[in-house]
């Protein structure tokens, strides 16, 4: 196989290529990114259950079986374990796995894998044998589903050292995010909310993005929406009310959830002095819980107000009926706003 990489190939000439923005949606987005590494490096390989013919249970891999062939984007068992063993098993003889989990709470059975292998082979062998395989993983809620297919389990992830744990808001960010989780050489746990697969925006192929790195997307000076993947179109929602309101609300989106940003949301946080950190998973021990604290240690002489976090509720995940009551809402957002004291004068 080739050893190509992603900046070795050479770039056409301006008149052969397509122009570079488009309006998609965030599955057309996913699905242009895993293309466009395929075709860019020849080690990149897509398995998981039903990602070939089907184009996956959401059609993130629609057509990418007809166009690369059966042994760049295959179907596998349904044995979640086994997936991810056979990625480890690649990763090490030099291949850039990129592996489906069916729904969230489907890859627990591959997590053994992930905490003891995935994440630590890098370490275990100073560096010697690393593993470029990405993780991608449709979470959260927003679809009608049941226990089982809307569940989220990012801080499994996050709490374990040696993995990226990355979720996207937008179409752009998920073609960005998704093609630096594959260029990169140590694994990347690639969180995908399902309730934004049909969401429209314009995406810049040419466009990189940096895994590390969380970004601004709202100014404002009155108080700080922290928020990552399915919650940060909440958290701008709920800013366009509170602006009606009188009030002028910045809005952070997360985007890697470890390594944290540290720089980015504390200085946002310092700016305005009052934060809110909006997540739809449960909020005990949770992402949001970890953002909270480390605003809490790095900003508390510029706090104003205690740091609020609107959560999913510590329940197994509703059925469809109820789905609405246990996910933050522009409401929820609103309510944790009003109670960070503001002065009257301050308007």
């Amino acid at each position: 196989m080739s050893t190509a990489t992603l900046t070795d190939r050479p770039t056409p000439p301006r008149a052969e290529r397509a122009p570079a923005v488009e309006t998609m949606t965030m599955a057309a987005a996913l699905n242009r990114a895993l293309a466009d590494a395929l075709a860019a490096d020849d080690r990149v390989l897509i398995f998981g259950e039903d990602v070939g013919a089907l184009g996956g249970v959401f059609r993130i891999t629609d057509g990418l079986t007809a166009r690369f062939g059966e042994h760049r984007c295959f179907d596998t068992p349904l044995a979640e374990s086994g997936i991810m063993g056979t990625a480890v098993g690649m990763a090490m003889n030099g291949m850039i796995p990129v592996v489906e989990m069916q729904f969230d709470a489907f890859a627990l059975p591959a997590f053994e894998q992930v905490v003891s292998h995935v994440a630590k082979l890098g370490n275990r062998t100073r560096g010697a044998t690393r593993m470029p395989i990405v993780i991608r993983i449709p979470f959260g809620g927003g679809i009608g589903g049941v226990e089982h297919h809307c569940d989220s389990s990012e801080a499994y992830y996050a709490h374990t050292p040696g993995l990226t744990v990355v979720s996207p808001s937008t179409p752009q960010e998920a073609y960005s995010l998704l093609r630096a989780a594959i260029a990169s050489p140590d694994p990347v746990v690639f969180m995908e909310p399902k309730k934004l697969y049909w969401s429209k925006g314009p995406v810049d192929t040419s466009v990189t993005a940096e895994l590390r790195e969380a970004r601004v997307v709202r100014e404002g000076t009155d108080v700080t929406l922290i928020s990552y993947g399915p919650s940060v179109p909440v958290a701008l929602a709920a800013a366009e009310v509170a602006a009606v309101d009188g009030r002028s609300v910045q809005v952070v989106d997360v985007r890697t959830l470890t390594p944290f940003d540290d720089a980015t949301v504390m200085a946002a946080v310092r700016g305005t002095g009052r934060a809110v950190v909006i997540a739809e998973a449960p909020g005990f021990a949770s992402v949001a819980s970890e953002i909270q604290a480390r605003v809490f240690e790095q900003c508390f002489e510029y706090l104003e107000a205690p740091v609020r976090r609107v959560a999913g509720f510590d329940v197994p995940f509703p059925s469809p009926k109820f789905e609405h009551w246990n996910l933050p809402d522009v409401d929820r957002v609103l309510d944790a706003i009003d109670s960070l004291h503001f002065q009257e004068d301050e308007r």
